[in-house]
């Protein structure tokens, strides 16, 4: 039984695009189908969300679609909208679980509030004209004020907001099957929990073992605290919480609410702030001089550093008409174009394997079962 098992384990790992190509990509569409197939008959045994869903998108494309006194106040309602739920989607594909996660952080929000503590610092002001922002930063002909961390995160604090409620969001899948498992009372077929229960039973533990076994028991015994706790630094093992907290029934308002003020408000101040630290004026210009001091390497990577901080200045005073062009661009910035594309691409592959590898565990179940 032990090599049987050993033997399965060993063929779902094996179960990724570089080594078994065709039956990874036939399992990933047989799986997706699958969770389509699921989300149809849940939205069907809930006619009452169906129908407001329905009524809401009719009144929505009514209002857009139909001229009239309200239609100003609609555009700008749509746009504020769409910038949230842009966020709010990023945020989701942080935490959602699907593959590794997008790390939409380092990626996305991230570089924006970067990008808005430089422009900050270089107009002297965060009143940026709307248009071009959000979509663009361009400095104001006139006005000055008082520049400081508050004001710079006043200006961010909607999109970081969203992003932090899009991650608190991504964390409630696990919390939901694991609080369904428990209550048909079905086994949790879930990777996580069947370790953390190894663990329970050894003695010796590694670090990453009794970080996972103290979380268990924070989240179990601390209730709403531990929850906030959790979710309030970077934590990678969450997702054991919410399964921990579905597992042992804790209500839902204590799980996502502890959840959403941890990931939201207090994770997601002390993220703004570091970033707005790092990219202060002053602070900046230490890093010039910290690359500039690199030894041998330093001079090389201090040059396009530089240039790509002016050519991003520049652009605030001039709408970003000047040095914007194909022959322009920094090696930093198609550094990073690069990177983002790798990231994508690496979150993608991420999604197929592990669709595949779920729709071979759950067949395997399934011949347990029979």
């Amino acid at each position: 039984v032990s090599t049987q098992s050993t033997g399965t384990e060993d063929y779902k790992e094996s179960l990724v695009l570089w080594r078994r190509p065709v039956t990874t990509l036939y399992y990933f569409f047989r799986q997706l189908i699958s969770e389509l197939i699921r989300l149809a008959i849940l939205l069907l045994t809930n006619r009452a969300v169906v129908v407001l869903l329905t009524v809401v998108s009719l009144c929505t494309a009514a209002a857009l679609h139909i001229p009239g006194p309200h239609t100003p106040y609609v555009s700008v309602i749509t746009a504020q909208s769409t910038w949230c739920l842009y966020w709010i989607g990023l945020g989701v594909l942080s935490s959602v679980g699907f593959g590794t996660g997008l790390h939409t952080f380092l990626l996305y929000l991230g570089p924006h509030i970067a990008s808005v503590t430089i422009a900050a610092w270089e107009c002297g002001t965060t009143d940026f004209p709307e248009p071009p922002y959000p979509s663009k930063i361009v400095c104001p002909e006139a006005g000055q004020m008082s520049i400081g961390i508050l004001t710079i995160m006043s200006k961010v604090r909607l999109e970081a907001f969203m992003w932090g409620a899009g991650t608190a969001l991504g964390e409630l899948p696990p919390y939901f099957m694991a609080r369904a498992a428990r209550l048909s009372g079905a086994m949790v077929q879930d990777e996580d929990l069947q370790e953390l229960d190894q663990i329970k039973e050894k003695t010796d533990l590694d670090l990453w073992s009794r970080a996972k076994l103290l979380m268990h028991t924070l989240v179990q015994r601390a209730g709403f605290l531990g929850i906030l706790l959790c979710a309030s630094i970077p934590n990678p093992l969450f997702d054991l919480a919410g399964l921990t907290c579905g597992h042992f029934l804790v209500p839902f308002t204590t799980f996502f609410g502890a959840t959403l003020i941890g990931k939201a408000v207090v994770k997601m101040h002390i993220q703004m702030i570091f970033i707005i630290l790092i990219f202060t004026k002053h602070h900046l210009e230490a890093i010039e001089n910290f690359i500039a001091s690199i030894p041998e390497v330093g001079p090389v990577l201090h040059a396009p550093f530089v240039e790509y901080m002016e050519k991003q200045k520049l652009k605030l005073h001039s709408g970003g008409k000047q040095g914007g062009g194909a022959a322009g661009d920094s090696v930093v910035s198609k550094v990073f174009e690069v990177f983002l594309g790798v990231m994508i691409l690496y979150f993608l592959v991420s999604i197929v394997n592990s669709f595949a590898q779920q729709y071979y565990k759950d067949k395997v179940e399934e011949k347990k079962e029979k």
